[in-house]
């Protein structure tokens, strides 16, 4: 991008600069402190000129919106065209409750769903099983059968809205019970868009709603892409997801890298299975996590996109474009949400928010204030969604695509960390992909040092938080959280009995034995499964099934 001569005086005129400005004032007034670093501990430089990225090829390192390698973004308009997609995330109690608030948000101009479902769902239990007591309906909506989707979505035209379902173990269920409540609706599977996360390999490394061994459910999410390649065109097979690695403590470059290792690991699994890498590629999403290092993360973004369209080209041989388009959706950092002065968490959001949109995001999470404290109410959310709005049609950072290339800095840190999430990866494939290093616990132990060390940072005062170690004030204790009535989960308890009561139970046992017997095949089991969903199985039912055939993950205990 520069020639030498050009180099040459630029260098020379740094130099004058340092020595009759800069030590001239460095003199009197030293800087605030020793070292400054990214989140990511890349050292960032007191300024950056085009000496910095005197190596930059724009054509082959940045190209064109739309094009190869997707640096500058998957579109060609980006935000002059569409805007990201407005998801809130949102799920609670009973779905009678979260139906109500999803016609809210809608009403107020969210453009997509987001489904949170409750812990016993995501890890397979019924509501009524013992080991659900006191979890029912707190951290998103229970869902136990065709019924509770059924409630979710009434008055929804799912032709007319995406559908986000931060689902994992189970996602192959949930996905049923999507088909089977949009057929009810007269909608298709071909009609249907929207996402199921489906990224198991982070569950045994960041959050832990597993259910069965890591091959087994590798065989469930090939079978997903599989089914959805064929049938479900418009929707994200998987969302391949850096946030909740980044919410366990990964830096900007751990997220990317193993991110990206996982999603390698889905690609080989898929090939392997005997699809075509172009059949399934284009459906594969990612969901990252943006934090408050603004720069950083839109580094961090473009960073990805470019690293992932060259795997996917020279590792996959892909020749399908779309196959090679890094597709993301973006939650705000929940974990750097505060108890302490809540208010301030509307800013971080903000912040958060705009280096999601500056990186090129396809949809949007924005956390809101009173999440450390509880669910969100309504107030809380609107203010997270006219965050996204006004970002949208105030700011004017939607008007051109990518404002932030050639920024010395940015572009600088763009190649930084994607040179550092290269060499994570590659340090990865020699252990033999992500699920050999997840085993050994490699993965792990690099997340819990980054966690130690940012926490360490926090109380020696080397990271400021405000209000929490610096900028502290006498507060009251909050009010007006949304409180989950305790009673849902006896509400659900008496749905299920009432369902038991009212199926066919002789179809019922007919065709979880028929997924019994399918589970020891290799033939792909998402047909049985919406077969069970229809016949009003519940959930946990269709889980126990596969329990007694595929068993259930313990995760090793490292003393």
């Amino acid at each position: 991008m520069f020639d030498k001569e050009s180099l040459s005086k630029v260098s020379e005129c740094k130099q004058n600069w340092e020595k009759n400005t800069l030590n001239k004032v460095l003199s009197k007034s030293p800087e605030r402190k020793d070292e400054f670093l990214t989140g990511s501990n890349i050292e960032i430089n007191r300024l950056y000129t085009e000496l910095d990225i005197q190596d930059l090829d724009y054509i082959e390192d940045l190209g064109f919106p739309g094009e190869y390698p997707y640096t500058r973004g998957v579109y060609p308009t980006m935000y002059r065209g569409r805007l990201w997609t407005m998801r809130q995330y949102a799920g609670f109690g009973t779905a009678e409750e979260s139906n109500k608030r999803y016609k809210y948000l809608l009403s107020q101009g969210q453009t997509g769903l987001s489904v949170a479902f409750d812990l016993p769902t995501q890890i397979g239990y019924d509501s009524d099983h013992p080991l659900s007591k006191g979890e029912v309906g707190k951290v998103g909506v229970a869902i136990d059968s065709l019924k509770d989707m059924e409630i979710l979505f009434e008055g929804i035209p799912l032709d007319k809205v995406s559908t986000s379902m931060t689902i994992n173990a189970p996602a192959a269920i949930l996905l049923a019970m999507y088909i089977a409540i949009a057929e009810k609706q007269g909608i298709t599977p071909d009609k249907l868009s929207g996402t199921i996360q489906n990224d198991i390999l982070k569950e045994y490394v960041a959050r832990g709603t597993y259910i069965f061994p890591p091959e087994q459910s590798m065989r469930l999410i090939t079978d997903i892409f599989e089914y959805c390649s064929a049938h479900m065109p418009k929707w994200n097979t998987i969302s391949i997801s850096g946030y909740h690695i980044r919410e366990a403590g990964a830096t900007a470059v751990q997220e990317v890298a193993f991110t990206l290792a996982n999603g390698i690991a889905y690609v080989e699994a898929a090939i392997k299975a005997g699809l075509s890498v172009d059949d399934f590629a284009p459906r594969l999403s990612f969901f990252f996590n943006a934090h408050n290092d603004l720069l950083e993360e839109v580094a961090k973004f473009r960073a990805a996109r470019r690293l992932w369209a060259k795997i996917m080209k020279e590792k996959f041989k892909a020749q399908n474009p779309k196959s090679m388009m890094l597709r993301f959706h973006t939650q705000t950092a929940g974990s750097t949400l505060t108890a302490q002065q809540p208010d301030n968490n509307i800013v971080r959001v903000t912040i958060q928010a705009l280096a999601a949109v500056l990186g090129g995001t396809q949809s949007l999470h924005t956390n809101s204030r009173d999440e450390a404290l509880a669910l969100p109410t309504e107030d809380s959310v609107r203010i997270a969604l006219r965050t996204q709005q006004i970002i949208a049609y105030e700011s004017g950072v939607t008007e051109t695509v990518d404002p932030l290339a050639g920024s010395y800095y940015v572009e600088s840190l763009t190649n930084a960390i994607e040179q550092k999430a290269k060499e994570y990866i590659e340090k990865i494939e020699k252990m033999g992909g992500a699920p050999k290093a997840i085993q050994k616990g490699y993965i792990q132990q690099e997340i819990q040092n980054s966690a130690y060390n940012y926490q360490m940072e926090i109380e020696q005062g080397k990271r400021i938080v405000v209000g929490v170690n610096k900028f502290q004030i006498q507060e009251e204790q909050p009010k007006d959280l949304l409180k989950v009535d305790p009673s849902v989960g006896e509400l659900q308890e008496q749905k299920i009995k009432q369902l038991k009561a009212t199926r066919d139970n002789l179809q019922v046992n007919a065709v979880l034995e028929e997924l019994k017997q399918c589970a020891q095949t290799d033939k792909n089991l998402i047909p049985i499964i919406i077969k069970c969903v229809k016949a009003y199985c519940t959930l946990g039912e269709i889980c126990d099934a596969l329990r007694a055939v595929f068993g259930e993950y313990k995760a090793p205990i490292n003393l």
